[in-house]
């Protein structure tokens, strides 16, 4: 079982930025997926989930607006679209899944069952 998330990257303000995250191991319907981000020092921010059963979905305040989560149309990945950056939106994204689907009703949640890697986003003023 393994997710590997990606497309990180440096962006002025205003920019858009699509981060991925690659499921191997387990069947994508059966999991809530969501994108949580965390700068050193600081509090992480679960910033978006997704049920891939029912596909609903769930932001946080801070995001909401700007992000969009989403099924990709490749097998077993979701994507998170991020348009509208500021500056406090750099820090490492983490993609992380945790069963059932359904959990994402109770975002944020924790513990996951599975997580990504990180990719970073900074984003310059």
């Amino acid at each position: 079982v393994q997710l590997v998330d990606s497309g990180g990257g440096k962006v002025q303000a205003g920019g858009s930025l699509r981060l991925s995250c690659a499921a191997s191991g387990f069947t994508l319907d059966y999991y809530a997926y969501a994108w949580y981000r965390q700068e050193p020092g600081k509090e992480r921010e679960a910033v978006a989930c997704i049920n891939t059963k029912e596909e609903n979905t769930f932001y946080a305040d801070s995001v909401k607006g700007r992000f969009t989560i989403s099924k990709g149309s490749a097998k077993n990945t979701v994507h998170l679209q991020m348009e509208g950056l500021k500056s406090e939106d750099t820090a490492i994204y983490t993609c992380a899944a945790a069963y059932p689907a359904s959990r994402c009703g109770g975002f944020p949640f924790r513990p996951y069952d599975y997580y990504g890697q990180g990719t970073q986003v900074t984003v310059s003023s």
